[in-house]
């Protein structure tokens, strides 16, 4: 009995700090929108041609960190009551959230890299002058 009591805290615990990293996960999606929106505004109000590329590499920074919250979470959900129908769709969900996560870093490498490309380019425009 004492056995069943414990592992019935432990289950609710997990179930608790699940929870808390989802939570995270969506408070960080919310966060990045949030400073996404905040760059925008603030290059629309300095009357600025918006960076777009920019902005996006914000945005996409936090949506790959709250990525891997919600992923941790997922698999704390598994961890307590791994049923095969769980598995399998812990097992589909992280094979969608890592292409995910894949690609939107492969495009912030992409999108970083065509920058400071651009900025040499400029730098030595300037120095050229």
């Amino acid at each position: 009995m004492n056995r069943e009591l414990i592992q019935a805290n432990g289950i609710e615990a997990v179930h608790w700090v699940r929870l808390c990293v989802e939570f995270i996960g969506a408070f960080i999606v919310a966060l990045g929108v949030a400073i996404a929106v905040w760059h925008f505004v603030w290059a629309m109000f300095r009357r600025e041609a918006a960076n777009f590329t920019a902005i996006r590499l914000v945005l996409a920074r936090y949506l790959a960190l709250a990525l891997e919250f919600q992923l941790g979470a997922d698999i704390l959900s598994t961890a307590v009551d791994p049923t095969m129908n769980q598995i399998a769709r812990l097992a589909a969900i992280a094979v969608i959230r890592t292409a995910l996560n894949y690609f939107l870093s492969r495009e912030m490498r992409e999108e970083s890299r065509a920058q400071s490309t651009e900025q040499r380019v400029d730098d030595h425009a300037a120095a050229a002058s």
